[in-house]
């Protein structure tokens, strides 16, 4: 018997353990095939929300923000880049060179959950993270941005007008601000069927046992 799971995957496209998460989520799913179903979300979290259009380096950003030293960054990077490799993700060996804002990304989330087709949301998070993570692209660029929607089918017209507009503003912060207040400070945060919280980038049997428990619960 299959169980039917919401799952709400609140995280942002800046976040490089929420790449990790959504790997090893995904193994998990892969693992549980027969026994859950999902209809998977992805929200909006913005790591840096006031982040100025020109991005800031990364390394001055981390040291301003965490107190990190270029070394630390440099050991977190190693580890992330393994888990990531654990989970079939590919990052960028040397890192990001800045970090950027990461709002119209949202929007274009928010669009293809609204307006795409089944699946589309999904393939384009995926596309997001790969550009963000696996490249190091400019995540606040138009170029870069309708780059991914047009590489999972999307309206690359549509997104344009979106991104030349202020359309679906409103709606992501309204659920970003959701999201705060119900206590996501942050991320990746994974919300099962609107009361189960798993936090952080996870391994993948971490997901698979709260996933087969809630399942049989």
């Amino acid at each position: 018997m299959t169980t039917s799971l919401k799952i709400d995957f609140v995280s942002d496209v800046t976040c490089p353990w929420c790449a990790v998460g959504l790997g090893a989520l995904e193994q998990a799913l892969h693992n549980l095939q027969g026994t859950v179903s999902v209809d998977l979300h992805f929200q909006p979290f913005e790591l840096n929300p006031h982040m100025v259009p020109e991005g800031q380096d990364a390394s001055e950003h981390l040291t301003q923000k965490y107190g990190s030293t270029p070394a630390q960054q440099a050991q977190i990077r190693e580890t992330i880049r393994q888990r990531g490799a654990e989970v079939g993700f590919t990052f960028k060996s040397e890192g990001r060179g800045r970090v950027w804002n990461t709002f119209d990304a949202h929007r274009l989330l928010h669009w293809a959950e609204v307006e795409g087709e089944p699946g589309q949301q999904y393939a384009l998070k995926k596309a997001l993270l790969q550009a963000c993570h696996g490249r190091a692209e400019n995540m606040s660029s138009p170029e870069v941005l309708l780059a991914s929607v047009g590489s999972v089918g999307l309206d690359s017209d549509r997104a344009q007008a979106i991104l030349a507009s202020d359309e679906f503003a409103a709606e992501v912060r309204e659920r970003e601000q959701f999201w705060t207040r119900h206590g996501i400070h942050s991320v990746p945060a994974v919300i099962i069927n609107d009361r189960h919280l798993i936090s952080g980038g996870q391994p993948a049997a971490v997901f698979e046992q709260a996933l087969r428990q809630i399942a049989a619960g």
